[in-house]
C-alpha cells in the first residue's frame, strides 16, 4: 500500500535561526569568506530571524554563496562540515526531532527539504537520522565548484517540484504525507501535502494557517525573547545586530597578545 513521507524545512523549522550563518563563519576562518561578506551574512541572519525570509533576502544569499565557492575545491568545503555541525547542532529543536521520529516510528520516512545546499542537506539529514535529504544542487567540474547551479532551487515551487520527484521516485502518497515550515515562502510545498503544519510561522504564514485551520507549532526563542523585552523595532534588531557583528569579528584578548608578540 502507498504510504505517505514527511518532509521538514531546516531552518527556524528544524533547527534556530539560519544555517548558512554557520558556513559562513567556518568559510571565514577557513579564509573562505571576506571578513565584510561574514558581516553581511550575520545582519542578514538576525533579520531573518526576525522577520522570516523574502524572495529578494534568500535569492541574493543563494547567489552570495554561490559566488562565493565558484572555484573552491569541493574537499575543502567538506572540511568545513565538523565546524559547522558544532554550530548548528546546539541550535537543534528537540520537539521537532521528536516529531520526524515519530513519523519513522509509524512508517513515514522523514527528508529535509532547504534551500541550503544538497551538501548540508545531505550531512544534517544523516546527523538526525533522517531517510534524506533534498537541497541545493551546485555545478561541480574536475572537483571544483563552478559557481552555478546544478538543478532547480529548492525555494517555493522549487521545493514543491522537489518533493514530488521524490515522490513519485519512492511511492509516497503525498495526501497521506506531512510537511513542516516557518515561511509563507514554502506555501507551495505545504500545500502540496495533505497534512501542512506551521513551525513558528512568519505573519504570513500564520495568518494563512489560521485561517485554513492548519497546525502550527511555536517555539522560537529567539522571537520569544524579543518579544518579552519589548524591543520589536526595526532599527534596534539592526543596531544590536551591527554590535553582535563588531563583537565576534573584533579580536580576542588572546588574538591581540599573540599579534603583538609577533611584531
Amino acid at each position: 500500500m502507498p504510504t505517505g513521507a514527511a518532509f521538514f524545512d531546516l531552518d527556524k523549522t528544524l533547527i534556530e535561526g539560519s544555517s548558512a550563518i554557520h558556513f559562513g563563519r567556518a568559510a571565514y576562518r577557513r579564509g573562505l569568506m571576506s571578513r565584510r561578506q561574514l558581516a553581511k551574512d550575520l545582519l542578514a541572519n538576525v533579520e531573518f530571524r526576525l522577520r522570516g525570509s523574502t524572495d529578494e533576502g534568500t535569492d541574493a544569499l543563494r547567489q552570495r554563496i554561490l559566488d562565493s565557492i565558484a572555484g573552491h575545491r569541493v574537499v575543502d568545503l567538506a572540511r568545513l562540515g565538523p565546524e559547522m555541525l558544532a554550530g548548528i547542532l546546539p541550535r537543534a529543536y528537540p520537539e521537532m526531532l521528536e516529531v520526524a521520529w515519530r513519523h519513522q516510528d509509524e512508517g513515514r520516512p522523514a527528508y529535509i527539504c532547504t534551500a541550503a545546499s544538497q551538501e548540508l542537506a545531505d550531512t544534517m539529514a544523516s546527523v538526525f537520522q533522517f531517510d534524506g535529504g533534498i537541497g541545493m544542487r551546485s555545478e561541480i567540474n574536475d572537483g571544483y565548484y563552478t559557481g552555478k547551479p546544478d538543478g532547480p532551487f529548492t525555494y517555493r515551487e522549487g521545493k514543491a517540484e522537489a518533493i514530488r520527484e521524490v515522490a513519485a521516485r519512492e511511492g509516497y502518497d503525498l495526501a497521506d504525507s506531512w510537511a513542516y515550515s516557518d515561511s509563507e515562502s514554502d506555501l507551495p510545498m505545504l500545500r502540496a501535502v495533505g497534512h501542512p503544519v506551521a513551525v513558528n510561522p512568519d505573519a504570513e504564514l500564520l495568518r494563512v494557517a489560521r485561517s485554513e485551520g492548519w497546525q502550527v507549532m511555536t517555539f522560537d526563542r529567539l522571537r520569544r525573547r524579543v518579544r518579552i523585552g519589548g524591543a520589536v523595532a526595526g532599527a534596534g534588531a539592526v543596531a544590536g545586530a551591527a554590535g553582535y557583528v563588531a563583537a565576534r569579528l573584533r579580536p580576542s584578548g588572546r588574538e591581540r597578545m599573540w599579534r603583538t608578540l609577533r611584531r
